[in-house]
C-alpha cells in the first residue's frame, strides 16, 4: 500500500491508532486536528479482556500504557451528610487498564510516525473517480486516496460525507461535565452523591470533578465555554452535599468540558472513499466501550485495508461487517440513568447492585463478554 495517500480527521485515539497501523503497512498518512496539539490529561478511559490488550500488545504499546496507568480507584457512593452508601469498585469503574486519555494520546501520537496537520480543520470533501479533493481551513487544499473520520460523536467528515449531525447523533436525555478544580476527596477517596437526576464526583477518575445531569437537550455554542459553565452551574441550582460549593469554583476551572450523551446511529460506515471509524461511526457517551471500539476499529480497518491490497471497496465492506456487530454494545441503553439514577427508588437500587458480589460479578462478566465478542485476525501474518 505504499502509493495509498490516507488524511484522517482527529488525533485523539481511534486517528493516531490508526495512523500508526497504516504508516506501519507503507501508506503515506496525513492526521489533521482542530486543536493546536495532542490534548493532554483528561478524564481516565479504560480497555477491558484479551482482545483490548492482543491489539495494544500488536501495536507495541502496551508496555508504556501499564507504565502510565492510573490503576482502578474504588468510589464511595454518599448521602448528603457524606455517610457511606455503597462502594462502586475500581474495576468496575477502571477496567482491566486505565489511563488518562491525553498519557493515552500521547503515546499513539509518539507511535504514528505521519504528518500532522494541528490548528486546523476540514472544509469540504469533494470525490472524483480516483481521490478525494479536501479543502482546509488554514492549509493548502490536497487531493487524498481516501478519507478517515476518527473525529468524535459531532464528527465534521461525518457531516461533510454524510449529513447533518441531527441525522445520526440521538440525543439521550442527559448531559456531562468534567471539570479540574484540583478537587481531592478526603484521604484521597472518589466520592459520589446522587439526587435525583443528578451526580456529582470528586477525586474520582474521570476528572477532578465529574457532573452527570437530566435535562432537555441544551442549545448552546460548543466554543462558549463561559455559557457551558453557566448551564451546568444552573442544572444544579438547590442541590445538596458540597455540590454548592464546587458550583462556586466552576467558573475558575482550569479545564471545563461539558457535552450530551449521545449515542450515534448511521446506517453505513462508509460512502466511497470516506469511512468513519470510532465515535464518529458506533459513539455512545459514556458507554465505557468507547476507548476500546475506537482501538480496535483502527486495528480491523487498517488490517481490512491491508489484505485487500489498498481496495477500498473491499475493505470498507469487510471492516462493516467486523465491527458492526462487535459495535453492537454501543447501541444499547445511556449511562445517564445509571450514573444519575431519575428518582429516589432507583438510585437505592443502583446502590444495591454494588453491595451484592453476585449482580457485580454479572456486570463484570457481562462487559468482559462485550469487550471480547470479536475473532481478531493477525493481519501481519496473514491469519
Amino acid at each position: 500500500m505504499k502509493n495509498l495517500s490516507v488524511l484522517i480527521s482527529g488525533a485523539s485515539i481511534a486517528g493516531p491508532a490508526l495512523a500508526s497501523w497504516l504508516t506501519r503497512y507503507g501508506c503515506a498518512v496525513t492526521v489533521v486536528e482542530r486543536a493546536p496539539a495532542v490534548r493532554p490529561g483528561g478524564q481516565a478511559v479504560d480497555f477491558k479482556g484479551a482482545t483490548h490488550r492482543t491489539v495494544l500488545e500488536r501495536m507495541g504499546v502496551l508496555d508504556e500504557i501499564f507504565e502510565r496507568q492510573t490503576g482502578g480507584q474504588d468510589q464511595t457512593i454518599v448521602d448528603a451528610a457524606g455517610r457511606p452508601r455503597a462502594v462502586i469498585p475500581g474495576e468496575f469503574t477502571g477496567g482491566e487498564i486505565e489511563i488518562r486519555r491525553g498519557d493515552l494520546a500521547e503515546i499513539l501520537y509518539e507511535h504514528s510516525d505521519c504528518e500532522y496537520l494541528f490548528g486546523d480543520t476540514i472544509t469540504a470533501l469533494t470525490e472524483t473517480a480516483d481521490g478525494v479533493d479536501v479543502t482546509f481551513a488554514h492549509a493548502r487544499p490536497r487531493r487524498f486516496d481516501l478519507v478517515v473520520g476518527a473525529d468524535g460523536i459531532h464528527s465534521n467528515v461525518r457531516r461533510l460525507a454524510f449529513g447533518p449531525e441531527r441525522d445520526y447523533v440521538q440525543y439521550l436525555g442527559y448531559h456531562y461535565a468534567l471539570a479540574e478544580l484540583g478537587e481531592k476527596a478526603a484521604d484521597g477517596e472518589a466520592v459520589m452523591y446522587n439526587e435525583p437526576g443528578r451526580m456529582a464526583a470528586v477525586g474520582g477518575p474521570k476528572a477532578s470533578a465529574f457532573f452527570v445531569f437530566a435535562s432537555p437537550e441544551l442549545d448552546y455554542d460548543r466554543g462558549d465555554t463561559d455559557k457551558q459553565r453557566q448551564l451546568l452551574i444552573d442544572a444544579y441550582q438547590d442541590a445538596g452535599w458540597r455540590v454548592p460549593e464546587l458550583m462556586a469554583r466552576i467558573p475558575q476551572a482550569r479545564e471545563f468540558y461539558l457535552d450530551s450523551l449521545s449515542r450515534v446511529t448511521i446506517d453505513r460506515y462508509s460512502r466511497g472513499r470516506v469511512v468513519l471509524l470510532g465515535d464518529a461511526a458506533y459513539g455512545n457517551t459514556l458507554g465505557g466501550f468507547g476507548t476500546g471500539l475506537a482501538v480496535v476499529g483502527a486495528y480491523v480497518l487498517a488490517g481490512e485495508l491491508l489484505e485487500a491490497g489498498g481496495d477500498h471497496r473491499v475493505a470498507f465492506a469487510r471492516y462493516e461487517e467486523l465491527m458492526r456487530d462487535y459495535a453492537k454494545i454501543s447501541q444499547r441503553g445511556s449511562a445517564g440513568p445509571f450514573l444519575a439514577p431519575p428518582s429516589p427508588l432507583r438510585i437505592r437500587l443502583r446502590d444495591w447492585t454494588f453491595k451484592s458480589r453476585f449482580l457485580l460479578g454479572l456486570m463484570l462478566k457481562a462487559t468482559d463478554m462485550f469487550a471480547t465478542d470479536i475473532a481478531l485476525k493477525d493481519y501481519a501474518s496473514g491469519s
